[in-house]
């Protein structure tokens, strides 16, 4: 099954767990808060199966726990 991310970036503290586990799916906007590379953190372009282990280490080592994982599409919404 599918699985998406997205990152709540009311919550994000830019700690860099996520790029450091995940550097393919995570990055850094100008205002230094993370995003989901994929589809500019809209939480609706499935993670690629080689990436869902790094995506699920960097959802468990995400302090604020800021990354979302899901088995539906979030359409922008980290609380979806």
């Amino acid at each position: 099954m599918a699985k998406f991310t997205i990152v709540d970036q009311d919550t994000c503290i830019a700690c860099g767990a996520c790029a450091l586990h995940a550097p393919n799916l995570y990055d850094y906007n100008t205002e230094g808060v993370a995003y989901a590379i994929l589809d500019n953190n809209s939480g609706t372009k499935p993670i690629p199966e080689a990436e869902e282990d790094n995506a699920l280490e960097a959802e468990f080592n995400c302090p604020s726990l800021s990354i979302k994982i899901a088995d539906h599409p979030f359409h922008g919404d980290p609380h979806h």
